[in-house]
């Protein structure tokens, strides 16, 4: 019995021991450039997922970037080329914990090289085939959208221009738009949808109408759903006061999780828009398209 009770209580240091060698003062969520971390004595190249320690020192290089979020959850972007203690970043950081960890820990497992690689193999790393015009929108089911802004994309065999139709439940035609480009914005608070809970979306080939896609719903969220979303959004996602590349990333992995993959795509698509230079966020999105099934492994 006494031996039993010596080695739980070992059994706790050795574990206490290991939480404590375990903490951080940040988390590098997004990269770009020559930037070095020096822990100890040797400078070394900063790599995307890794823990930056109080005791440790950053170089950011000239037209660089580093998304970081703190131990307490709060992002916080540096643009500024120049040498950074991160005990003195971490002292910036104001306010009490945030629950934002758990989004960032989300993102760095979703786009870990374990995740790729178990991704490719439940999914097969060979293209499949192609729709002739393959849009980028979830299954009927998760169809619900939150915000009033709806990014649709897709990718074709043949080039454009695409005429996309947008209707309603009773296949009257609500709209009716051309475009050269692979993608299209729309306001659902525009007045002709304004009265619509759904809406069908298909995207055909200007030159070749029987090229098109299949047809997508974007239905706008019950009220209780939408109070619900409302509520979380409030909790969860409160520390998020500034529209930044590294805010959008967190506010995706929120809408990700509750299944709300519209607005998932809207959010990374500003986030690619406010840092159009930084990798991270292009590479982010093309994980969540593949790892939700919008488009194929290539």
């Amino acid at each position: 019995m006494k031996n039993s009770k010596l080695n739980l209580v070992f059994g706790l240091v050795l574990i206490s021991s290991f939480a404590f060698g375990q903490e951080y003062a940040f988390k590098v969520l997004a990269n770009k450039g020559a930037n070095e971390v020096k822990s100890g004595d040797a400078w070394t190249p900063v790599k995307t997922g890794a823990s930056l320690k109080s005791g440790d020192e950053l170089k950011v290089s000239e037209n660089s970037y580093l998304g970081l979020v703190h131990a307490t959850g709060k992002p916080m972007e540096l643009k500024q080329a120049g040498n950074f203690k991160v005990a003195d970043l971490a002292g910036q950081i104001k306010g009490g914990t945030s629950v934002l960890n758990k989004y960032t820990d989300f993102i760095l497992s979703s786009n870990s090289a374990e995740a790729k690689k178990n991704r490719l193999s439940a999914t097969g790393a060979v293209h499949r085939g192609l729709e002739d015009i393959k849009v980028f929108l979830p299954q009927n089911q998760y169809s619900g959208i939150y915000n009033n802004t709806a990014i649709i994309n897709w990718e074709a065999k043949n080039g454009g221009p695409y005429v996309i139709t947008l209707k309603n439940m009773f296949d009257d035609e609500l709209m009716k738009t051309e475009t050269p480009e692979t993608s299209l914005e729309i306001k659902l608070d525009d007045p002709k949808f304004a009265n619509e809970s759904a809406i069908l979306v298909e995207v055909k080939s200007k030159a070749d109408s029987k090229s098109k896609s299949e047809q997508h719903l974007i239905k706008k969220l019950a009220p209780i759903e939408f109070d619900r979303v409302k509520k979380a959004l409030a909790e969860e996602t409160g520390d998020i006061k500034e529209e930044t590349a590294l805010n959008e990333l967190l506010m995706a992995a929120f809408y990700e999780q509750n299944k709300l993959f519209i607005d998932a795509i809207t959010s990374y698509e500003k986030a690619i828009k406010l840092a159009p230079d930084v990798a991270s966020y292009k590479e982010a999105y093309e994980e969540f398209l593949l790892r939700n099934k919008f488009k194929d492994a290539k």
